[in-house]
Order: structure tokens, then C-alpha cells, then sequence
């Protein structure tokens, strides 16, 4: 019977979707769900959570939870990492103090100034998890769903000899997404994907043979549907391939779309299509209403939809533990996957996962417009990984500087003097060597 730990389990409506899938997955009959977190009421609401939509689903499996993580990994098959660190106490940093230099963000989760600080924030405590399941569960699968992902994956592999794999859902929603702009039925639909994520492209698009993107530029010439992804379909019409992560985001991945106010608003719209500030302004009241959605599930005024979802941990669970064999799109090393990217860096690629794990399928090159843009980030990762590694300030620094959006904006002097001001701000919350 498995044992899946989830560390950061406080952020319970992400965790209580993991396990509402493993439920709903008819091969995982039974086995323990460990909770783990550093904030006992948010443990405690998830563990009533868990319990419950056991109860729902009438299976066979337990739960434990703790506080401290090295009293439930020992005996964990499967650790699955949704850790935030500090990210309410300083997301109002990471918009506001890049906006006072003109780098207007709509996320900043993943890429950019609040890219940068997250993982800064971030990476410091996963490595010490990883130090820990090292220790405790050496022949566990680590699976990843924290942003920055490429940056908390790449990390991991460089201090870790674990089998590590980042999953997130851009690319299997971003298919349906495409099926639903052209008007076609999905499973007639033939795709492939690759890249980094968040930055990944759909290099092939197809029904019966027939390449869909001159269709899909003819749906896009209609207001309704290209207002819904202004950024994707610019992305299509001037470089050739549409992107796996919504409008919003990939504005603030390149630096085309939000380096002035007129661009913003001829590109950008409203909620996660681009606006200004949305992630900041936002997401402390969105952990609140899923907390209020949680408590009042348990008080049984709410129902919980027992439907598995497109996240793609219980693929693996169900496919290593019973061998028949999946596919997924896992953010995994690049050795020899995708031939245009640097081979030391994080790639986007589809993964066959069977008994014997997740193993990650050759894609060959993306084109070179595409890979390009790839490769900015990955030089932000590598910059980032190695500050962090290395306790080296000035190669964050550096990162920031090689930013997209960033760069189309400041000058290397504005730069430095955003970097300080943003460590200055969230002094307390960084690693020592940042604000030495």
C-alpha cells in the first residue's frame, strides 16, 4: 500500500485536490496519506479535510499529519512538494517596488522580480527538505508543484541524487484550451509540446494530417476569442506556435508586451489575461475564500466534486504502482531531450511512466525563434540556482539582469538599485547572504 506525504499541505484546497484524485483513481484502493506543515491550523483543517473526503469516497486509506516533517517520511513512496514560503508577507513587495521602475508585472511567480525574490524565498527550505528525504525516504519518487518550477526542480537535481520530476498543468489545459478555440473535438485533435515551463510551445497541431494553425489564426481574427488570449495568438501570428501558459504570464515572459503603458493595454486585459498587479492585489483573499470553501465543506454546507482532475500525480502513483504504462509532461533534466536548449538546465518534455518511474522521451529542437526565448530563462535559472547554491549575491543579481522584461526597461544601474530595495524589503524572509 502507498504512503503519499504532501509537505506544505497547509495550503489545503491544493492538497485536498491531490487527494481527491489518488481517490478517485480505481487502481489506489488503500494506503496513508501523510500531511505535513509549519502552520498547525492550516495541518489541522487539511487533516479534517483528508478524512473526509475518505469518508466520502468509502475507500481503504489513512492519514497522519505532524508538523515536523522527519516523523512522517520514513516509509513515504511518494513525496509531493506544494510548499509557499513567506509569499503573503511579501507579494505586495515583489509587484510594488518593480512597478516604481516600470516593470509591470501580472504575476510574478515564476520569472522576473517576484520570480526571482520567490525563488530566494523558496529554495533555501526545499533544499533542507531534500536534505531530509534523503535521510528518510532515499527510494521515494519526489514529485514538485512549487513555482518557480523550472528553478525549484533545477535546484533539486543539482544538490540531490533523488528521482525528481516538476508537474503542472499548463500543457493538458492549454490543449483542451486550443480544442475549444477551434471548434473541434478534442480527441480529434494530434499535438505535441515541448520547452520550459510555462514557455513551452505546441510545435505540432493537427486533425487527420491537416496542420490547424492557419484555422486557428482565422478563429483568432474574431475579437470575442482573441481578447480571450491576446498574448498567445501574437505569439502564433509572429513566431509560429502558440504557448502553453495563458496571456498573462507570457506577457511578463518577453519582453514585447508590457515595457510600455501603451503596450499593456493594446496586449493585456483583465484578470490572469494580463492585468496589472492581479497575482498582488488578489491572492491573499483567494487563500481565504478557498479556506472559507474548505471549512464550509466540512460543515456541510458545500459539496466536494469527487471527479479526478488533469493534475498528474495520481498518473504516476496509479502507473508505478500497478505498471501499466502513462504518458505525462514532467519538468525534468535536459540530457540529451530537447537538442537546442542547454543540456544542464530543466526541460518540459512528455514522460512515459511505468513501474520503473518517470522516463523522459526525446523531442529533438524547437525551432530557433522559440528556443531562444527558452534559453533567456534558462540563463535566469542557472543564475538563480547558482546564487543560491553558491551564496552568491551577485549572481542573483545578475539574473535579474538578464530578465526579459526586466531588461527592456531598466537600465543595469535601475537594476541593482531594484535588487537592493526589494532585499532590503524582505530582509527578514532571505537567506543571510543576500543582505550580508
Amino acid at each position: 500500500m502507498p504512503k503519499i506525504t504532501i509537505i506544505g499541505a497547509g495550503s489545503a484546497v491544493f492538497a485536498t485536490e491531490i487527494i481527491r484524485d489518488v481517490l478517485a483513481t480505481p487502481a489506489l484502493e488503500s494506503g496513508t496519506f501523510a500531511l505535513v506543515d509549519i502552520d498547525a491550523d492550516r495541518l489541522e483543517m487539511a487533516h479534517q479535510a483528508a478524512e473526509a473526503l475518505i469518508a466520502h469516497s468509502g475507500r481503504n486509506w489513512t492519514v497522519e499529519a505532524s508538523l515536523d516533517r522527519t516523523e512522517v517520511l520514513p516509509g513515504s513512496d511518494y513525496i509531493i512538494n506544494t510548499i509557499e514560503v513567506a509569499g503573503r508577507e511579501n507579494v505586495r513587495h515583489d509587484y510594488d517596488i518593480p512597478l516604481k521602475y516600470g516593470v509591470d508585472q501580472c504575476i510574478g511567480d515564476t520569472i522576473g522580480p517576484g520570480g526571482l525574490f520567490k525563488a530566494l524565498r523558496t529554495l533555501p527550505a526545499w533544499m533542507d527538505i531534500l536534505e531530509d528525504i534523503e535521510w528518510l525516504a532515499p527510494g521515494s519518487q519526489v514529485m514538485n508543484f512549487t513555482n518557480p518550477m523550472s528553478l525549484t526542480v533545477l535546484t533539486g537535481e543539482r544538490i540531490s541524487n533523488l528521482p525528481i520530476v516538476g508537474l503542472c498543468h499548463s500543457i493538458q489545459h492549454t490543449s483542451h484550451t486550443l480544442a475549444n478555440y477551434l471548434g473541434i473535438p478534442y480527441e480529434s485533435m494530434d499535438w505535441r509540446a515541448g520547452g520550459i515551463n510555462h514557455l513551452a510551445w505546441f510545435v505540432q497541431l493537427e486533425q487527420d494530417g491537416q496542420d490547424l494553425y492557419p484555422l486557428l489564426l482565422k478563429k483568432a481574427s474574431n475579437p470575442k476569442i482573441y481578447d480571450q488570449d491576446p498574448v498567445r495568438f501574437e505569439f502564433v501570428k509572429h513566431l509560429g506556435a502558440f504557448c502553453t501558459e495563458g496571456s498573462g504570464h507570457d506577457s511578463e515572459y518577453v519582453p514585447y508586451f508590457r515595457k510600455r503603458p501603451d503596450l499593456v493595454k493594446k496586449y493585456d486585459r483583465s484578470g490572469y489575461i494580463g492585468e496589472s498587479g492581479f497575482y498582488a492585489n488578489n491572492w491573499p483573499s483567494w487563500l481565504e475564500e478557498s479556506a472559507q470553501y474548505l471549512r464550509d465543506y466540512l460543515a456541510g454546507k458545500e459539496e466536494y466534486d469527487m471527479e479526478r482532475g488533469e493534475e498528474f500525480a495520481s498518473v504516476i502513483i496509479e502507473a508505478m504502482e500497478t505498471g501499466v504504462p502513462a504518458v505525462i509532461y514532467g519538468n525534468v533534466p535536459n540530457n540529451g531531450l530537447i537538442d537546442n536548449l542547454p543540456q544542464d538546465g530543466i526541460v518540459e518534455v512528455a514522460c512515459l511512466v511505468d513501474n520503473k518511474g518517470v522516463q523522459p522521451t526525446h523531442f529533438g529542437s524547437l525551432p530557433t525563434q522559440l528556443a531562444a526565448l527558452d534559453i533567456q530563462h534558462m540563463v535566469f535559472h542557472d543564475l538563480v540556482a547558482t546564487a543560491v547554491l553558491e551564496e552568491d549575491r551577485e549572481a542573483a543579481v545578475h539574473a535579474l539582469m538578464m530578465d526579459p522584461l526586466t531588461a527592456a526597461v531598466c537600465s543595469l544601474e535601475e537594476i541593482r538599485q531594484m535588487f537592493d530595495e526589494m532585499a532590503e524589503a524582505q530582509r527578514d524572509y532571505l537567506p543571510a547572504f543576500i543582505n550580508p
